[in-house]
Order: structure tokens, then sequence, then C-alpha cells
């Protein structure tokens, strides 16, 4: 009897490992991409953060203003993720055991998780941007 049963799950729980492994190389490339946008922000900016910060604004508010950029990005995917993931649940919802398809508190935990991981990846740009110094930057142009 036992192996009858696991032989039904073999296909869903298979199922299920693939989705995982997807899902965990999208939220990789998501970080690598917000990685690689607010670097390329950062290195476009060199100079407006050179003159900020000779002008003496604080380091934290260089810091924050890309984190900020980062998150608000990253806010608006997860939206965008949570409207489309309504009606896309209803398919897989032959997938999911004891846990309805629209269950808030997957939802929420899902978005804090991304906005988390997000956060980790805006850190090194904006952290990067307040490491320059403000008379090298306004003197390479």
């Amino acid at each position: 009897m036992r192996a009858l049963y696991d032989r039904s799950l073999a296909r869903t729980a298979f199922t299920l490992t693939m989705l995982s492994i997807a899902a965990g190389m999208a939220l990789l490339l998501g970080l690598i991409g917000i990685y690689g946008v607010l670097s390329y922000a950062v290195t476009q900016r060199t100079r407006e953060i050179g003159i900020r910060l000779a002008l003496g604004a604080p380091r934290s508010s260089v810091q924050s203003l890309f984190l900020r950029y980062g998150l608000t990005l990253t806010a608006i995917g997860v939206l965008c993720g949570i409207a489309a993931a309504f009606p896309l649940s209803r398919l897989l919802s032959s997938l999911l055991f004891e846990v309805s398809p629209a269950d808030p508190v997957t939802y929420a935990a899902v978005a804090a998780l991304l906005l988390a991981a997000a956060a980790l990846a805006a850190y090194l740009p904006a952290r990067r941007a307040t490491a320059i110094d403000p008379m090298t930057s306004l003197r390479a142009e």
C-alpha cells in the first residue's frame, strides 16, 4: 500500500522540485539584475554623488537613495507578480496540499523574502556609492 501511495505522489513531487528549481533560478537572475541596474546607476551618477558628498550630504543619505531605488523597483515587481499569481495559482491548485491557492500568508512570506533578498542585492552598489571620494569624482570630468 505504501509503494502505491509513493508512486502516486512521485509525479507531483517531481513537478514541485522542478518548479522550485525554476523559482530559485528566477530569484537568482532577479537579484543579479537588481545588482546590475544599481551598479550601473551608481557608475552613471558618480559626478552627482561626488557633488552631493562635497556639499555635505551624509553618506547614509546617499546610501539610502540607492537602497530606496532598488527596493522601489522590487516592490513594483512584487506587486505585478502578486497580480499575476492570483489567476495563475488556480492552474497549479492541483499541486497544493492543505494550502489554499490564495493563501495570504504564503503571498506575504514570498513578498518579504523577495524584498529582503533585493535589499541585500542593493546594499553592495549603495555601499559602493558612499565610498566615492568627492574630489576624485569631480576631477574626473
